[in-house]
C-alpha cells in the first residue's frame, strides 16, 4: 500500500509541478498595451487566467519535456524515499527551531502581504510605476500560490514531521506537502526579481529571503525536504509565470489633461515612469 500510495502520488506531483515549469519554459503571452484596462482593475480576472493556465499546462506537455521531467520525477521519488531519514535526523536537533519559525514568518501571508503592500503603496505614492507593478503582481503571484499550494495539501495529505507514527506519509490527513510558505516566498521573490532585473542587489536579496524560507522550514521542524524542494519549484514557476503574462513596459513620458472648470484652471501633468 504504502509503495502504491508514492506512486500515486508521484504522478499527481510531476503533473501539476510541469504546470510550473511548462509556464517559465512555454511562450508566454504578451504582455498588455499601455491603453488596456489598468491591472487593478484586471487583478481578480488575472487570478482566474493564471489558475487555468497552471492547472493545464500538464495536458499540453509534449515529448521535449520528458528530457527534464522524467530526470526530476527520479531525483524527487529518490528525495520523497528518504525523507523520513532526513527528517527524523534534523528532529533531533532542536537549537535552531526557535530561529527558524522566526525566519518562517517572512514566508507567511502575513510577513509577505506586508512586502507587497509597501511595494504598491509606494508606488502609488511617489508615481513610480515599477513598484506599483511589482507590489500588484507579487500580490496575485501570493494568491495563485496559496491556491495551488492549498490544493495540493487536501489532495496529497501528507503527514508532517512531528505527526507520529504516520509521519511522512501521503493520503493520511496530513497538510505537509508542499510547503506554503516555501511557495509563497519564492512566488514573491521571482516577480520581484523579474521586476528589478537591472538591480543584482535586489535579485539576490529576494532569492536569499525564499531560500532562507525554505531552509527555515526543514530546519524548523516544519517539513520535509521533498516538500521544501516541490514548493520552491512551484513558487518560481507561479512568479516566473505571472511576470511574464502580465508585466506591462512602463518607460517613457505620458501627458494628463488637468482641467478645473469650476477654477478655470487648465494644464497638462507631465509624467515619468520608470
Amino acid at each position: 500500500m504504502q509503495i502504491n500510495r508514492r506512486l500515486i502520488f508521484s504522478v499527481l506531483t510531476i503533473a501539476v509541478c510541469a504546470a510550473a515549469v511548462r509556464a517559465q519554459t512555454s511562450p508566454l503571452p504578451a504582455p498588455s498595451p499601455s491603453p488596456s484596462p489598468s491591472l487593478e482593475h484586471e487583478f481578480f480576472k488575472n487570478i482566474l487566467r493564471d489558475q487555468k493556465a497552471i492547472w493545464t499546462a500538464p495536458l499540453h506537455a509534449g515529448g521535449s519535456d520528458a528530457k527534464w521531467m522524467i530526470p526530476a520525477g527520479v531525483g524527487f521519488m529518490a528525495l520523497v524515499t528518504t525523507d523520513r531519514i532526513t527528517g527524523d535526523e534534523i528532529f533531533e536537533a532542536d537549537r535552531q527551531v526557535a530561529a527558524s519559525r522566526g525566519i518562517s514568518y517572512a514566508g507567511s501571508i502575513y510577513g509577505l502581504g506586508a512586502a507587497v503592500g509597501t511595494f504598491y503603496l509606494v508606488g502609488r505614492k511617489t508615481h513610480n510605476y515599477r513598484a506599483r507593478e511589482t507590489g500588484l503582481l507579487s500580490a496575485e503571484a501570493l494568491v495563485d500560490s496559496v491556491i495551488v499550494g492549498g490544493a495540493l495539501k487536501e489532495i496529497t495529505q501528507r503527514a508532517r514531521p512531528a505527526d507520529g507514527i504516520e509521519r511522512s506519509e501521503f493520503f493520511d490527513g496530513g497538510s505537509s506537502f508542499p510547503s506554503g510558505h516555501s511557495t509563497q516566498a519564492w512566488a514573491v521573490a521571482t516577480v520581484i526579481a523579474h521586476e528589478y532585473k537591472d538591480r543584482p542587489a535586489v535579485q539576490v536579496a529576494a532569492y536569499s529571503v525564499a531560500t532562507a524560507v525554505s531552509i527555515a522550514r526543514f530546519t524548523g521542524h516544519k517539513h520535509y525536504l521533498s516538500d521544501v524542494l516541490a514548493g520552491s519549484a512551484l513558487g518560481w514557476g507561479i512568479g516566473r509565470y505571472v511576470y511574464g503574462a502580465h508585466h506591462r513596459e512602463s518607460g517613457g513620458l505620458s501627458l494628463t489633461p488637468k482641467i478645473s472648470r469650476a477654477q478655470r484652471r487648465y494644464g497638462v501633468a507631465l509624467t515619468w515612469n520608470f
